[in-house]
């Protein structure tokens, strides 16, 4: 599976991931400063399977029903390293049970 990470995501959390998925950050990329408009485009041009992100607002900004693909919105309080690394869990079980395009909430534990 083909992620990416949002731009305001720690790049540490890439680390996370087991080798089985390949994880991209914004800066990996090179697509800083690019808003959420031209970013799904770029997700689509790239085959992106997901993109995570911790703007609980993306699924109000966004046609949803023409997501090039799914979107996992990281609930959490503090947007920190600390605060993500006990959702790598909750991020791996949501990705092996996406079976279509959607925005996914992961709350916080």
């Amino acid at each position: 599976m083909k992620i990416l990470l949002d731009e305001n995501i720690d790049i540490r959390f890439k680390k996370l991931f087991p080798n089985t998925h390949e994880v991209y950050t914004i800066r990996d990329m090179n697509w800083n400063g690019i808003k959420n408009g031209e970013l799904l485009k770029l997700l689509k041009e790239n085959q992106f399977d997901c993109w995570i992100v911790v703007d609980k607002n993306i699924a109000y900004q966004q046609n949803i029903s023409k997501l090039p693909c799914s979107i996992l919105v990281l609930d959490v309080v503090r947007n920190t390293i600390k605060q993500l690394s006990p959702l790598i869990s909750s991020i791996l079980t949501n990705l092996d049970n996406i079976q279509e395009i959607k925005v996914i909430i992961v709350p916080e534990k």
